[in-house]
């Protein structure tokens, strides 16, 4: 059977499609987890659909550091086995995503009273570069007091030891959910966004599937499946209280927030790990004419779907970076975005935030939720194989039905078909050589295909088939080229408005929000045609998304 594009128009007919016949597996959440799991079990020859109640992403998985990384305090925690595995997983990443996964130096400043020194960070990180098979190109180097300050001239020079430098990789979260989400429809799972489980439905005090509300198209549609799995990440626990299966172990959320600054105001020379005066450890991230700083760990019982940055979490950071960039004297008024997002960890008591495990548990409920919780962006590939390991199980056992083994690390995600990461350079230049390339130019070209990888030509495309439609509305390349990013994204990406669009499909509202809200009628306008909104539609999208502008830059 033919699949059914991963289109905004054809969110009904997914729908309509996972109600026709029962599922051998439902996920609930759409999250980088919830992606991981459909990609698995559609994989393996399962009849998968998938429901997230918001757009995929946006949640924790749109809210992170934005970086594939091993994580090197869990070693000091003693979490080798965690350690060993996300290294692991970033390598696989890497090969399968090479658009989206971007080796990075990051340094490690050595100060007094700091959280390592320079035997503990040298130790450390040979042992981490081995357990995370680290190539012997991007091992780390240490450093002396002096190297340290000429690799990162900002940093204070009166506490400075040393430092090490190693390799991180940069990613967007979100970007890479999506890829997640279109390979596994590429492979006939169902995935829908804004379709939420409303009510659980069972048979004989079994878990049946759900009753799912379309929060756009309006509707109801009565998803039955052999198995369903939890993969709401914050949501979690509610999805448990609907199962009335909440006992036992439960989740801990934390919040973490990040600030953006202008580059000029922070123009670092590579990413920075370094230490808070409290005893914990932030980023420093320079992202094109951008530098992010984050994050903060602190307990969170408030609204799930909007955790804000307040006040004091903006002056945590910038008091942070103050401490150990003195010059830069960062203010409240040089941020120019901000994010903030919930960490689904497992309640350990007498634990603080930073203490508490980023390792990921299963639970299987009496009705038979199955459900995930914890675990970290890098590692999301293993927790989908455990998750659909145990379904195939169950599947077996009790229907006789064979489902095919893990193969996920052998899969490209979409966007990724390279052959490897150094053919992308060359890609670039071809795309460079096309008329619409050199009207676009090599930066904006670049930057399309570290957003979309291979499928950047198909957008560059949309701007060659439709000229006189965009010269219409403005005869402008830069709005042209948006223009064409909201086409694919609207029927290629499943992208419903503006908030998908600017947030998610291409971080802008994060990285550039100014001209994100100079572009909001005009990518609007492009949207509400196609989509075929009316007035109430359109009024509520334009004010959800100038909301989450002022957001971003308002601090109770």
């Amino acid at each position: 059977m033919q699949s059914i594009p991963f289109s905004a128009t054809e969110r009904t007919s997914r729908l309509e499609s996972m109600a026709k016949a029962q599922l051998d597996l439902l996920v609930i959440g759409g999250g980088i987890t919830g992606a991981g799991i459909a990609l698995d079990a559609a994989s393996r020859g399962l009849r998968v659909g998938l429901v997230e109640k918001q757009d995929f992403a946006a949640g924790t998985s749109s809210r992170s550091t934005k970086l594939i990384h091993g994580g090197l305090r869990y070693l000091k925690q003693g979490e080798i086995k965690l350690v060993r595995e996300v290294g692991r997983e970033r390598a696989i990443l890497y090969r399968n995503a090479p658009h989206l996964v971007i080796p990075e130096k990051m340094l490690l400043p050595l100060v007094e009273q700091g959280t390592y020194g320079k035997w503990a960070t040298s130790v450390g990180l040979w042992m981490y570069d081995r357990l995370a098979g680290v190539s012997r190109k991007e091992r780390r180097v240490m450093l002396d007091k002096e190297e340290t300050g000429q690799a990162e001239p900002l940093l204070r020079r009166d506490i400075l030891k040393g430092g090490g430098l190693y390799v991180e990789y940069r990613t967007d979260d979100a970007r890479l959910t999506i890829e997640v989400m279109k390979t596994a429809s590429r492979l006939g799972a169902l995935c829908v966004n804004y379709a939420e489980a409303a009510e659980l439905i069972y048979e004989g005090g079994k878990l049946a599937g759900a009753d799912v509300a379309d929060l756009i198209g309006g509707g109801s549609y009565r998803i039955t499946a052999a198995k369903v799995v939890n993969a709401a990440g914050p949501w979690a626990d509610r999805l448990r209280s609907m199962d009335k299966s909440l006992s036992g172990k439960r989740l801990h959320l934390t919040k973490g927030v990040h600030l953006v600054v202008p580059y000029e105001r922070l123009p670092l020379k590579q990413s920075v790990y370094f230490d808070v005066p409290d005893g914990r450890m932030i980023f420093a991230i320079p992202r094109g004419r951008s530098t992010y700083i984050g994050t903060t760990d602190t307990n969170y019982d408030g609204n799930l779907e909007k955790p804000a940055v307040t006040a004091d979490d903006a002056a945590y950071l910038l008091n942070a970076v103050n401490h150990m960039f003195p010059d830069s004297q960062l203010k409240e008024k040089d941020i120019a975005s901000s994010w903030a997002g919930l960490r689904p960890l497992i309640h350990e008591e007498g634990k603080s935030p930073s203490e508490l495990s980023r390792k990921d548990e299963i639970f299987v409920s009496p009705s038979g939720l199955v459900t995930i919780a914890g675990g970290k962006l890098t590692g999301y590939r293993k927790m989908a194989e455990r998750v659909v390991d145990l379904v195939a199980a169950q599947l077996s056992r009790e229907y006789g039905k064979i489902a095919k083994r893990c193969h996920t690390d052998k899969i490209v995600l979409t966007g990724g078909e390279f052959g490897s990461a150094e053919a992308i350079p060359s890609f670039i230049e071809g795309l460079c050589g096309s008329d619409i390339g050199q009207w676009a130019g090599r930066e904006r070209v670049k930057e399309l295909v570290y957003r979309y990888g291979v499928n950047a030509g198909e957008v560059l495309a949309r701007v060659r088939e439709r000229p006189s439609e965009h010269a219409g509305i403005q005869p402008d390349l830069g709005m042209a080229l948006l223009l064409a990013e909201a086409d694919y994204g609207m029927t290629d990406e499943m992208c419903t408005g503006p908030d998908d669009f600017f947030i998610r499909r291409t971080g802008m509202l994060l990285f550039d929000r100014n001209t994100a809200a100079a572009r909001l009628e005009l990518v609007g306008e492009q949207m509400a045609a196609k989509l075929q909104w009316g007035q109430e539609r359109t009024r509520r999208v334009y004010a959800s998304f100038l909301e989450q502008c002022m957001a971003a830059v308002a601090f109770e």
